[in-house]
């Protein structure tokens, strides 16, 4: 592709992503799910943008203040994405945290508990937003409490007993989710505090971990879950490979390899990740990152094995253009372009606004809803944020 073509080509994606985000996108979430009373944020939202379920996720608390402060510090400094940010993150500090200091999962539209999870992924993404709108704010105060959130993640974590176990006792396996999770939250709260230690420290174990455990050339794969040290588990979970999943940890590690000054190890991991999962996702016939796989070809277990969810689409596209930003092969252009057709063909809704999250394989709609306790205004504006990010940058070096 000629050089003018390239720049075309991003110049046109940058201005289509920024105008979906602010013309589509957040006025969807800001008009239909912002909740003007209690605070916070509703995402169990219809396709028209009414209200099915005021119960409140509390990731969606911590994904969409996160979300408002990250793109009024990189897009536009919109007073009302900042007054959004404010109002759930203070929902989160009133209503989302228990007496233990671990966060809800669900809770009621005016805060009530629902229930708890044995995850930290509550707490995960109450910290970025926290971190998020420290850098908005110019102030560090939410900054510390971010690394505040962090400290306690990984205290529930170590802790045994603390948090429940999935699986018997006896059964040892670790998962590929909260190793990768680890280096996007450390990466954010240090946005918001540069050069704090433990951060980096923590970035780099679970690089380790990953690198050590989770990838398996063998399959050409990282496998979701790995015995403790690493074992391949010769079962339907053991066998699971996530390509939506393991595309987001390799756009996680080339941001973390840049700001390492393009590591060269921790980016040529990040691509064979990225290229590995490409090949396990990549629907050949009907287009569109397939939800599981099994890396010995089997029949996967879950129900959804075979639809496409709307956000490892996000994935793809994003670390496609990270790929082309580290490397400079057209490969990853032209699957950058792949996803992109696909993807803006079969997800935005023309009617009403915003994207359907749930299509069956074939890119029909499974269901219309815009919202439940899952998906909301997240994964696709984190995309149009970080995408018209990154063509303005490889732009920049063109």
């Amino acid at each position: 592709m000629e050089k003018s073509d390239i720049r075309s080509y991003l110049k046109s994606c940058a201005e289509l992503y920024r105008a979906d985000l602010m013309t589509d996108i957040m006025p969807f979430w800001l008009k239909n799910g912002l909740d003007r009373v209690n605070g916070g944020i509703y995402t169990c939202l219809n396709r028209d943008g009414s209200i099915m379920d005021t119960t409140k996720s509390v990731w969606f608390q911590g994904r969409f203040a996160f979300m408002c402060s990250y793109i009024y510090n990189n897009i536009e400094k919109d007073q009302q994405l900042l007054d959004a940010a404010k109002s759930t993150i203070y929902f989160i500090e009133d209503h989302c945290v228990d007496e233990d200091g671990h966060l809800y999962f669900e809770v009621t539209a005016e805060g009530k508990p629902i229930r708890k999870r044995r995850y930290v992924f509550s707490e995960s993404f109450a910290a970025i937003a926290m971190s998020e709108y420290a850098i908005a704010l110019g102030d560090k105060t939410y900054a510390e409490k971010a690394l505040d959130m962090f400290r306690r993640m990984k205290r529930f974590l170590s802790t045994p007993g603390f948090l429940p176990a999935k699986y018997h006792e006896d059964v040892k396996m670790q998962g590929h989710s909260i190793t990768m999770i680890l280096i996007n939250v450390a990466s954010r709260i240090r946005a918001a505090l540069p050069g704090c230690t433990e951060l980096n420290a923590q970035i780099s174990e679970s690089i380790e971990i990953l690198n050590k455990y989770f990838i398996h050339p063998e399959f050409k794969a990282l496998l979701e879950t790995v015995g403790p040290n690493g074992e391949f588990i010769d079962t339907i979970v053991g066998r699971t490979i996530n390509p939506g999943h393991c595309i987001e940890t390799a756009w996680f590690l080339l941001e973390e390899a840049k700001y390492r000054g393009w590591e060269p190890e921790l980016t040529k991991l990040a691509l064979t990740i990225l290229d590995w999962s490409w090949e396990w996702g990549w629907d050949k016939e009907f287009g569109g990152i397939i939800n599981f796989m099994d890396c010995r070809n089997l029949p996967p277990q879950d129900y959804s094995q075979d639809m496409k969810f709307w956000w490892p689409q996000t994935e793809a596209i994003i670390a496609t253009l990270y790929a082309y930003l580290a490397s400079g092969d057209e490969k990853y252009l032209e699957w950058h372009k792949q996803i992109q057709d696909w993807t803006y063909k079969v997800f935005p809704d023309k009617e009403f606004g915003e994207w359907y999250g749930y299509l069956h394989r074939d890119g029909t709609v499974a269901q219309p809803a815009k919202g439940n306790i899952f998906k909301g205004p997240f994964h696709i504006p984190r995309m149009m944020t970080k995408s018209f990010v990154l063509c303005n940058e490889i732009l920049g070096k063109i």
